[in-house]
C-alpha cells in the first residue's frame, strides 16, 4: 500500500457516499475494523440487505461502568424491513453477542447458522426472552436469500462448526472468511477446506474480506493439539487445586482440560454462568465429550479433596465481574490460597493487559502459582498467521481484497499480505467501521463514508451513555470532584450564603479552599453589579472559572466541579 493510495482513501472516508446504482453490491462494515469485537457487515443490493455477523465489544478501562459495545444500528435502522437474514460465521461472542439487541428492533429477522452456533445464540436469546426465527446449514449448503446466493465453507476456529460464507450477487461475488486459521490435525478433526476455497477461486472472487488478526504474526498459528500434552504436564505437577481459565466458548480448550483431569483422577466442576451454559450446550450437542462421574457441581467441591479438583473458569480476560477476578480479589466461593494453580489458557485480547496483570497479581499475591501463556504452552490462537494467510491469497486468487477482524495494524498487515501474492495496490481497500465499498464488474472501490460510532450498554441502558459521560467517569476517578453552592441576593447584590466548597477525591481536607471562598464571592458579587441581568446559570460559569483555575494552579488538578448558584 503506497501512501498516495492511503491519502486518497482517507479523502473519500470523509465523504457521504452516492446513492445506491442498480446492480451494484454496497458493503457496509459496522464493526470489527480497528477494534477486536464487535464485527458486522451490512451487503445491499436491489433495496435488499443480508447482514453478516453481529457481535460486540467489551469495554477497556476507560469506559467505566459499560458492560457491552454493540456496532451503530442507526445505518439500517429504518431499513429493518428490508433485512434478509443474518449470516453467523460461529458462535463468539465477538460476532454474536449484539443479536438480541437487533432482534429487538426487529424480532423476526432469519438467523442462518450452523448447528452449534444457532444452539448457543438460542440459549442467550432465551434470556432475553426473544423467540427467532432459525435456519440451519452446514458446509457445502447453499441458501438463497433474496438477491443473495450464499454457501457455507467449513473452516477451522477455536470453536466448532466455524462457517465461511461466499456470497454471489448479480454484482459480483464475495468471500467472507469469518475468523479462520489452517489447523491441520485439528481436535475435531474439521479443517479449513481449502479445496473449497481453490473452486470458489476458479469460479471467480471478486472481493475477499479475510481474517486480520494474525496477520502482523510471521508463519504459522500453532495446533492446538500441541496445548493437551502441556496440560497434562503442569496436572501431573500441581500439588493442590488447579484452576483453569478460558474463555466460555473454547469448546477445544475445554475438551483437553477434561481428558488431562481425567489423566491425572481429578474431578471437573464449571464455574461462571456463560460457561456452565456453553458446556451444557456443547455436550448435549455431542461437541464436548465427558467422561462418566468426572463433572461435579461446584457445590460439591468442598467435599472434595484438593488434590482432586479441576476448576473451569470464565475471566481469562481479567472482567471485574468474572469469576477470577473475583478470587483474585477475594470475593467468590471459591478461596485461592498457597498451592493451588491457575492457568490461564487464553491470549490477551488488545487493551485488557492491565486487568489481566491485575487479577494475576492478586492470585499471586494469595500464593497460587500462576502460569500464563508466556511461560508455556497453554494457548494457541484461532487466528490464521500470515503464512496461511498468503497461502489463501494464491488459491483464492481474488480480484480485490478488504481486510477484515482486526486493528489497523492488523488491517495493514493483511494488506501487505495481499500486495505481496500480486494483488494490485489498487485493489487493496483498508478501510474502517463506517467505511461504504461498491462493487460491481469485478471492480470495488471505497465511495464514502457513513456515520458509525460506539453504542455503549449500560445495565438496563442502550445507546443513552454518550462519550462526554464516560469522559466524566474518568474525570471523577482520576480528579475527584468539587461542589461550590452559593445563594445570592439579587436586589442587593451580595451573598447571603456561601460559597460552601465540598470536595471527594481532590483534597485530604476542605480547608484548603478557604483561601479561594473569598474570591469566588467577590467574581460572583462583581459580575452581578456589572450586568444586573446575569443569569443563575451565567454566574455558575465564572464560580466554575475562578475556582477551576485556582485549583489547576494550586491542587494540579482537573476536577470534575459542579457550581450551583441560588437566588433569594
Amino acid at each position: 500500500m503506497t501512501e498516495s493510495s492511503l491519502a486518497a482513501a482517507d479523502m473519500v472516508l470523509h465523504s457521504l457516499p452516492p446513492k445506491l446504482e442498480n446492480g451494484t453490491l454496497r458493503i457496509v462494515p459496522l464493526g470489527g475494523l480497528g477494534e477486536v469485537g464487535r464485527n458486522m457487515a451490512v451487503f445491499e443490493i436491489d433495496g435488499k440487505l443480508l447482514i453478516v455477523d453481529c457481535g460486540v465489544l467489551f469495554p477497556e478501562e476507560h469506559q467505566p461502568g459499560v458492560d457491552l459495545i454493540l456496532p451503530d444500528f442507526s445505518y439500517i435502522k429504518d431499513r429493518l424491513d428490508d433485512i434478509v437474514g443474518v449470516v453467523l460465521t460461529h458462535g463468539h461472542e465477538d460476532h454474536i453477542g449484539a443479536v438480541p439487541y437487533l432482534l429487538r428492533l426487529r424480532g423476526d429477522i432469519p438467523l442462518i447458522g450452523s448447528r452449534l452456533t444457532l444452539a448457543l445464540i438460542e440459549a442467550k436469546l432465551q434470556e432475553h426472552r426473544i423467540r427467532p426465527i432459525t435456519l440451519q446449514v452446514e458446509e457445502g449448503d447453499v441458501e438463497n436469500l433474496g438477491p443473495f446466493e450464499c454457501e457455507f465453507v467449513a473452516v477451522n476456529h477455536s470453536i466448532p462448526d466455524a462457517l465461511a460464507v461466499f456470497i454471489r450477487t448479480s454484482a459480483g461475488s464475495v468471500l467472507h472468511t469469518g475468523d479462520f486459521k489452517m489447523d491441520q490435525l485439528p481436535l475435531d478433526g474439521r479443517i479449513t477446506d481449502l479445496r473449497h476455497f481453490a473452486r470458489l477461486g476458479e469460479e471467480g472472487v471478486d472481493l475477499f474480506m479475510t481474517d486480520s488478526t494474525n496477520a502482523d504474526v510471521p508463519g504459522f498459528t500453532t495446533a492446538e493439539k500441541e496445548i493437551g500434552p502441556v496440560l497434562e504436564g503442569l496436572f501431573g505437577q500441581a500439588r493442590k487445586r488447579i484452576i483453569v481459565a478460558s474463555f466460555s466458548s473454547h469448546i477445544h480448550r475445554v475438551q483437553q482440560v477434561i481428558d488431562a483431569a481425567a489423566m491425572h483422577g481429578r474431578k471437573v466442576a464449571f464455574i461462571g454462568r456463560s460457561m456452565v451454559r456453553n458446556m451444557t450446550i456443547a455436550e448435549k450437542l455431542g461437541y464436548l465429550h465427558v467422561p462418566a462421574g468426572i463433572l461435579v457441581d461446584m457445590k460439591n467441591v468442598d467435599n472434595l479433596p484438593d488434590h482432586k479438583v479441576v476448576l473451569m473458569s470464565t475471566g481469562s480476560q481479567g472482567e471485574p465481574m468474572a469469576a477470577l477476578s473475583r478470587m483474585a480479589n477475594g470475593d467468590h466461593k471459591i478461596q485461592v490460597g498457597p498451592g493451588d494453580t491457575v492457568i490461564l489458557a487464553s491470549s490477551l485480547i488488545p487493551g485488557n493487559e492491565n486487568s489481566v496483570f491485575r487479577v494475576i497479581n492478586g492470585l499471586m499475591r494469595l500464593g497460587a502459582d500462576v502460569i500464563h501463556k508466556g511461560m508455556a504452552k497453554v494457548h494457541v490462537s484461532g487466528h490464521a498467521s500470515a503464512g496461511e494467510l498468503l497461502y489463501c491469497y494464491n488459491i483464492v486468487q481474488p480480484k480485490n481484497v478488504m481486510p477484515v477482524h482486526g486493528e489497523t495494524r492488523h488491517l495493514i498487515a493483511n494488506g501487505r499480505l495481499a500486495a505481496q501474492s500480486g494483488v494490485p495496490a489498487e485493489n487493496i481497500l483498508l478501510t474502517e467501521d463506517g467505511s461504504v465499498v461498491d462493487l460491481k464488474d469485478g471492480v470495488a472501490e471505497l465511495v464514502g463514508q457513513v456515520d458509525c460510532g460506539f453504542v455503549y450498554v449500560d445495565g438496563s441502558k442502550v445507546g443513552t451513555i454518550t462519550d462526554q459521560d464516560l469522559k466524566d467517569r474518568v474525570t471523577l476517578a482520576e480528579e475527584g470532584f468539587i461542589s461550590v453552592i452559593s445563594v445570592i441576593n439579587r436586589q442587593s447584590g451580595k451573598l447571603i450564603s456561601g460559597p460552601d466548597i465540598h470536595a471527594r477525591g481532590v483534597a485530604e481536607d476542605d480547608s484548603v479552599f478557604d483561601d479561594i471562598k473569598p474570591k469566588i464571592a467577590a467574581a460572583i458579587e462583581e459580575a452581578v453589579r456589572n450586568n444586573p441581568t446575569h443569569t443563575t446559570h451565567q454566574l455558575q460559569q465564572v464560580v466554575r472559572r475562578v475556582i477551576g483555575s485556582w485549583v489547576s494552579r494550586k491542587l494540579r488538578r482537573r476536577p470534575m466541579i459542579v457550581p450551583v448558584v441560588l437566588e433569594a
